[in-house]
């Protein structure tokens, strides 16, 4: 039974304005977002900048040394894209070093078989290629308008300021202080005495702050000399000496030959209107197949209901019955992932959406001394047992869960995306369908209650749904029922914005204490 209250009422208001809008999941990263907004960006200019800064505020989520993928509408094309920047492994990584326990399953976010000393969740071992650095860099030299040094400042500054430590940090430190203890300099970052989690005051203001000095210096040297310095100059040596010197195999030749992709999107009709899904190893892919499914399925009208909920969940089922059967993607749908996701538009109609990852919460719990990251832990996504369609195998493609869209139907277009692991592509298709099936406004559907089956078999459904709506669900699979929380969080978390007639507008997870929506001022 739940300790929490019953009566309490949590809302996020929606503004709007003719201005640009970034919605993050870290107010301090849209506000970087929005400024550069002010200073004639473009949204592409304010999704590279909110991706660095994200890095800083909320480092544990994402940051350069993470892969994702991007979403972009382009509103003098009239067309969307995507940037593929999703982590590869290395080309020297032998699967051999990576021995199964046979001391049952994983001890993280997939059902694998234990590997030994958990060589492929956790420490270098696991440490993937990054590809989010190189995806800003494609996007920049794509679209951007403003300077790269200008666009990573504003990230520099808050690390050389250190990121404030409140309750909620403290609290996801906390989570993992026992996993960050294990290396000497994640330890020194996050926690006190290499084993104590940095602790806000509980009735004093906060005034805790990570010494992201070393930070600070990688993304002065990243603004100064350009992006590829990373893949190819000083950074990239850095990182993998101190990778190897771990006991990683990420080398710099990998760094080197490492590329982001610039394709077209996938481009599913739906009720009238198109939802552009992300190409590639992503959710894009199964948010086009459960929509096909749904379409055919049911005929919207009114308010979501019973069937409406009912016809969704089977879409989820069959979609991730699919993928876990044929992509090889089998992560455990309530672990916590690490991930953060913001979404973009700015007064001309430019839209962006932008989920980005390190997968793991904190990662690989590695933290790179001579450049202060905080690195991922991708080789977790492959399966350790060989013959799978997942395999772990060198200089292979990770298959993600992210799932940034963008939809449009009647004179309103919408980028939307979630953080959550295999619970993204369930609160996407959630919110594509209110706003789509539904017409509901952007403040209405990111309130409304969600359902998610994410393929454990399950159909975990927010307990303000009626007993009506409770009751079809259970006709397709078992169900429980769940609240919207702070920590953990039983559905993903959504961030989106929203162009109505040159009108914007955004919004985020309800129970997000630090996502915003900060708008443009002039």
């Amino acid at each position: 039974m739940s300790n929490f209250s019953r009566t309490q009422v949590i809302r996020k208001h929606v503004a709007k304005t003719n201005n640009g809008v970034v919605a993050a999941q870290h107010r301090v990263a849209a506000e970087v977002g929005a400024a550069v907004l002010e200073a004639g960006g473009d949204a592409v200019d304010a999704a590279v900048a909110t991706s660095f800064a994200i890095g800083v505020v909320e480092p544990w989520m994402s940051g350069p040394a993470g892969g994702g993928a991007m979403t972009l509408w382009r509103e003098g094309e009239q067309a969307a894209r995507t940037i593929q920047f999703g982590m590869r492994s290395p080309a020297g990584l032998d699967p051999a070093d990576y021995p199964l326990s046979g001391e049952g399953k994983a001890s993280d976010l997939f059902p694998w078989p234990s590997v030994v000393e958990d060589r492929n969740v956790q420490g270098a071992t696991a440490i993937a290629v990054p590809g989010t650095v190189a995806g800003m860099e494609l996007a920049h030299e794509t679209y951007g308008i403003l300077p790269w040094r200008d666009l990573l400042t504003p990230a520099v500054d808050l690390a050389r300021e250190g990121m404030l430590v409140d309750w909620y940090a403290s609290l996801l430190i906390a989570s993992a202080a026992r996993e960050l203890s294990k290396d000497r300099d994640a330890a020194a970052l996050f926690l006190e005495d290499g084993q104590w989690p940095k602790i806000a005051g509980w009735t004093a203001l906060s005034t805790t702050r990570l010494d992201q000095s070393r930070i600070a210096d990688t993304l002065s040297r990243l603004a100064e000399a350009g992006p590829r310095d990373f893949y190819e100059g000083e950074i990239a040596q850095t990182l993998a000496n101190d990778v190897q010197a771990k006991g990683g195999s990420l080398s710099h030749e990998d760094l080197a030959a490492y590329r982001a992709q610039l394709t077209p999107t996938i481009d599913a009709p739906y009720r009238g209107g198109t939802v552009h899904a992300a190409e590639g190893l992503n959710a894009g892919p199964n948010l086009a197949e459960c929509l096909s499914v749904m379409e055919k399925a049911f005929v919207p009208g009114g308010a979501p209901n019973a069937e409406s909920f009912a016809e969704m969940a089977r879409a989820l089922g069959r979609t991730y019955e699919r993928r876990l059967r044929e992509m090889g993607d089998m992560e455990a749908p309530h672990a916590p992932s690490c991930t953060t996701h913001f979404s973009v538009v700015d007064k001309h109609g430019n839209m962006c959406a932008v989920t980005q990852t390190l997968l793991s919460i904190f990662g690989s719990r590695v933290v790179s001394p001579s450049t202060g990251l905080l690195m991922n832990n991708g080789i977790m996504w492959f399966d350790p047992e060989p013959g799978r369609p997942n395999s772990l195998a060198p200089d292979k493609a990770c298959l993600m869960n992210v799932c940034p869209a963008i939809g449009e139907k009647g004179g309103r277009r919408f980028a939307i995306g979630a953080s959550g692991g295999r619970k993204i592509l369930p609160a996407v298709l959630n919110l594509t369908s209110f706003m789509m099936d539904f017409e509901m406004s952007l403040e209405d559907a990111f309130h409304h209650p969600r359902v998610d089956n994410s393929g454990g078999g399950t159909i975990v459904a927010d307990e303000d749904l009626s007993e009506d709506i409770i009751a079809a669900l259970k006709a397709v699979h078992p169900v429980v029922t769940a609240e919207r929380s702070v920590f953990p969080y039983a559905f993903a978390c959504p961030a989106g914005v929203m162009r109505e007639d040159g009108v914007n507008m955004g919004c985020t997870e309800i129970m997000s204490p630090w996502g915003d929506t900060v708008h443009q001022k002039g």
